[in-house]
């Protein structure tokens, strides 16, 4: 009898060992519970939630002087449709807008600032709201897209320098661009009722303005511009086959030519008088949805000054 005892002593014991063991490697296997593994690489079921966290800013969300969509273009002989898509969600390729541009015309009447968070879209009605993420390190920025481009078909979005900088893209970079419903149509909303406003105000003050009995001083003539001093920069890229195909497909608008500067290859309209040049701007903006620049004697200036 003693012996069997001792027996079943031992049984419970090794039982109690037992349970702790598989109580140990069920808390192990815990930490685990929330891991999951798939394919490594870019695939829609991976990229960053449609829905975004990340806070707006005033400047994010203020008026535009204007909303613009535009009509279709070709780049390349490849068409773009710009459109209002607030389920737009894509992945591509994104670079930098060069800072020449600091201070231009974009396509909705703002002036680009390059420290401020804004980027270009083919396609997207400007002004909207987008979330960009560099698909290389994870990093996201929320950017106010205010002018097309870029005209090439290798990148679907350029950022200023500022956004670049905040999401570590030094050159170019893989990246998801998703539209902030919401807030494209809020900034949309603004845009249309400050535009609005302006218009009843112009008219406003067509009716009250100096009557016919005493006319308005007429303002002296500006001197008049030599001709052939103004260039009109069209683009700037990295390609020398896409700088060459855009200035045959810009032939008609006057002398097209490349010009390289250190490694972009620039896009210019260039011996033009200050009528031409206006011309070329308005036709670019209009027809293509492009925003070009001005240089006057080989110097960058606004191009609404003249």
């Amino acid at each position: 009898m003693p012996h069997k005892r001792r027996e079943k002593k031992k049984k419970v014991v090794s039982l109690a060992v037992l349970t702790a063991l598989v109580a140990g490697c069920m808390d192990l296997n815990s930490k685990d519970n929330n891991a999951t593994y798939g394919y490594d690489g870019f695939a829609e079921e991976q990229l960053a939630p449609a829905e975004n966290t990340l806070n707006t800013n005033a400047y994010l969300m203020a008026a535009a002087p204007k909303y613009y969509i535009g009509s279709p273009y070709k780049v390349e002989d490849v068409q773009y449709i710009p459109g209002e898509d607030l389920s737009y969600n894509q992945t591509g390729v994104a670079g930098i807008i060069p800072m020449e541009l600091n201070g231009s015309k974009t396509s909705d009447g703002e002036t680009f600032d390059s420290n401020q968070m804004v980027a270009t879209s083919k396609t997207l009605p400007l002004p909207s709201i987008v979330k960009v993420t560099n698909l290389d390190n994870g990093n996201a920025v929320v950017v106010r897209v205010n002018n097309r481009g870029p005209f090439v078909n290798t990148r679907i979005m350029d950022l200023s320098s500022a956004a670049a900088e905040k999401i570590g893209i030094k050159g170019t970079a893989k990246v998801q661009i998703q539209v902030m419903s919401d807030e494209s149509i809020a900034v949309k909303n603004a845009t249309l009722g400050e535009t609005t406003k302006a218009e009843t105000a112009a008219v406003q003050e067509t009716v009250t303005e100096t009557p016919a009995s005493t006319p308005a001083p007429t303002p002296a003539p500006a001197p008049a511009p030599v001709a052939g001093d103004y260039s009109v920069q069209v683009a700037a890229v990295y390609s020398e086959d896409n700088a060459n195909a855009l200035a045959r497909e810009l032939a008609s608008y006057g002398n097209a030519t490349v010009v390289r500067e250190n490694d972009m290859y620039k896009v210019r309209i260039i011996n033009l008088d200050a009528t031409g040049a206006r011309r070329v701007i308005d036709t670019l903006r209009n027809d293509k949805g492009m925003s070009p620049g001005l240089l006057k004697a080989g110097k960058w200036i606004n191009a609404d000054s003249i």
